[in-house]
Parts: structure tokens; sequence; C-alpha cells
């Protein structure tokens, strides 16, 4: 028998995260799944994107649910329509962007959980005002196993 609580999370209780120009709508934190995922609705604006990265811990997948998005998978560019199922695994070097003239939502998980702690960490360097030092935005990623490649 399971003797951890069950989670519900209300759109309305879930907290915000905002960095890199997105927002994270944090459904399901690390800490309220002892450690095993993490999951989030990220809005994107039209354009917007990480940088191609990839991630030592997690295996992240997505799941866009308004609007095309685009992909980076073994170098090139897919476009993917809404409800199409993506997995980029630990270790793959990997990116998305929006095409669209309108936010784009995805559902996003990354197993195991932690994500959430390194977009809060960044959301504090991004809060403090002007750009932010891409210097500690790098440090804080290789903190949490996530890495920018040479273009």
């Amino acid at each position: 028998m399971n003797t951890e609580p069950v989670v519900v999370n209300r759109p309305a209780d879930s907290p915000v995260i905002s960095a890199f120009g997105d927002q994270m709508v944090l459904h399901l934190s690390a800490e309220e799944t002892g450690g095993r995922f993490t999951m989030w609705t990220n809005i994107t604006p039209p354009g917007g994107g990480p940088p191609p990265h990839y991630h030592e811990n997690e295996d992240e997948w997505f799941w866009p649910l308004s609007g095309e998005a685009e992909f980076l998978k073994d170098g090139e560019w897919i476009t993917v329509p809404p409800k199409t199922a993506v997995l980029m695994p630990k270790g793959s070097i990997h990116s998305f962007r929006n095409p669209n003239d309108e936010p784009l939502e995805m559902l996003i998980q990354t197993v195991p959980g932690g994500f959430d702690k390194f977009f809060n960490e960044c959301s504090q360097e991004f809060a403090k005002g002007g750009p932010p030092d891409m210097g500690a935005i790098v440090a804080i990623s290789a903190k949490y196993g996530i890495h920018y490649p040479d273009p």
C-alpha cells in the first residue's frame, strides 16, 4: 500500500516562474513527486525558445497544446502540429522554438524531477532587471547538468 499523499494542484494554485522570456506554470514539482519527475506548462512567446542544449540528468518530453512547435532533432529543425509527442533523451542536443504569431503552450515533463529548481534559480537572475548575467546563467545551468554546446 502506498502511503504517499495524493497531490491535486488546480490551475489557480500552480506557481508561475518566469525566465528566458518563457513562463513555467508548475503543475507538479520535484518536491511534490518525491523527485521522480517535474510537470509544467511552458508558455513561449512568438519567436522564443532556448538555445541548443543537453541535459546530463533528465529525459524531457513535450506535448504541444496550441499551435505548431519546432524542435531541433539530429541537427535539423522539424515542425510538429499540436498534440504531437516529442522525447528528448538525456544527452541529446535539442531545442524548441515557437514559429507562431501567438504564444506556444506545451506540457513538458522531465524525469527525474528537479528542472523546476533550475528554472526557479534562473528566474532570480532574470528578475534582477536589465540584461541577465549570461555567465551566471551558464553557471546555474552547469550546476544542474545543463550545457550549451558551441555552435
